[in-house]
């Protein structure tokens, strides 16, 4: 499983014009499902963003987490992270979960970020979606969880 963390001022999620999701101060996620991803990378993951420190303190230094700060989470599944440019130039997705369990994962992992205290915010999966944001830093982090980290 594939996360994209993007600190943002706000970012909005919209879909034929209607906005579906937005949030202000927080995480705008790209979450990418791998075809091995289960249940326990949801969680892991999950965890891993809530403590997440990426926010400036008082000295400037990146100590503060999103419940530090009291931010939000606009979560947008992103199969084209599993993009594999390696042989030509078109990309495959062969990693890339099949539709269904993607989705299962996806808002399994949304689920698990509720638990946590952080409702997401949500794109609409499989949709062509519009993302607007003002990125803040920019500060964006790669994270990777698998059955074994």
């Amino acid at each position: 499983m594939k996360a994209v963390v993007q600190r943002v001022l706000r970012a909005a999620v919209k879909v034929d014009g209607e906005t579906v999701g937005e949030i202000g101060r927080g995480f705008l996620i790209l979450l990418g499902v791998g075809k091995d991803d289960t249940p326990r990378c949801c969680e892991k993951l999950a965890a891993k963003i809530a403590k997440l420190r990426i926010f400036a303190d008082e000295n400037g230094k990146t100590n503060l987490s999103l419940s530090d700060v009291g931010g939000g989470i606009l979560a947008v599944s992103q199969f084209t992270l599993f993009a594999d440019c390696s042989h030509g130039n078109r990309p495959s997705f062969f990693e890339a979960a099949a539709p269904e369990p993607a989705n299962r994962l996806y808002e399994r992992f949304c689920d698990e970020l509720e638990k946590l205290g952080f409702p997401p915010e949500k794109g609409v999966f499989g949709a062509d979606m519009k993302i607007d944001m003002t990125a803040d830093g920019p500060f964006t982090v790669l994270l990777e969880i698998s059955e074994e980290t």
